[in-house]
């Protein structure tokens, strides 16, 4: 068993989970959505963007890829919250939590694309 493709896997999956978890609930309901699982996917999605730098096969580049694009809605995301809470001091409403999320979702997709490459580079390995 190879160690860091094991790690890898675990932090593709992991951010994939917790992106989801971020996502799950109503669009627009404030309640449901915690700033920590936001967080938590920022984070966690930035160690999986760090590990796929140097992968120089042309699925190591669509990961990579795939990564930008979760990290950049992501980071949107998070932007947006702050914006609202911190800059324009306002209360966190259904509108501003519906594009929190949007951004999130979207962040997922990039995140299943991944796992669904992962799944596919480790099905091809074992032909």
């Amino acid at each position: 068993m190879n160690l860091e493709k094991v790690i890898f896997g675990f932090f593709v999956i992991f951010a994939c989970t917790l992106n989801f978890g971020f996502f799950i609930g109503d669009l627009d309901n404030v309640k449901v959505h915690d700033a920590g699982h936001l967080f938590g996917a920022v984070v966690v999605n930035l160690i999986a963007l760090v590990m796929k730098f140097g992968d120089r096969t042309h699925i190591g580049a669509t990961h990579l890829a795939t990564s930008m694009v979760a990290m950049l809605q992501l980071l949107a995301a998070s932007f947006v919250w702050m914006w609202q809470v911190n800059v324009s001091h306002l209360a966190m409403n259904g509108e501003t939590m519906s594009t929190i999320v949007s951004l999130s979702g979207g962040a997922l997709v990039a995140n299943l694309i991944s796992v669904i490459l992962l799944i596919s580079e480790t099905l091809r390995q074992t032909r």
